[in-house]
């Protein structure tokens, strides 16, 4: 069983900075891929950013350039630099890992959420 805690949403007003943070604990042999996704009220679940064990980094179009997703290791700790936020990026955003169980396959965990409201 994988634990995520997310931390670092909040409110901010357009041309802000938000830093969000999703730290992963529990047993497992290895952390793969880790994401950002977000949901918007009404709309679909979203793919922002997802950095992969070897550190290839993917972004939505519509965050490219403005956002930074990086990983440390060594925290099992996934990170999601946010700058120049428009009101556009209000959602909930949700951390996503996958992980590789000790001899028992490859297994995918959701945080619980973090609320980020951008005003303008």
């Amino acid at each position: 069983q994988v634990q995520l805690v997310e931390s670092g949403g909040g409110s901010v007003q357009a041309g802000g900075s938000l830093r969000l943070s999703c730290a992963a604990s529990g047993s497992f042999f290895r952390i793969n891929a880790m994401g950002w996704y977000r949901q918007a009220p009404g709309k679909q679940r979203e793919l922002v950013a997802v950095i992969t064990s070897t550190r290839n980094t993917n972004y939505a179009d519509s965050v490219k350039g403005r956002f930074t997703i990086s990983r440390d290791n060594a925290k099992d700790t996934v990170y999601l630099q946010m700058n120049s936020l428009k009101p556009e990026d209000t959602a909930v955003y949700y951390c996503n890992v996958d992980v590789t169980g000790w001899g028992t396959g490859k297994y995918d965990y959701w945080g619980q959420g973090t609320q980020v409201t951008v005003s303008s």
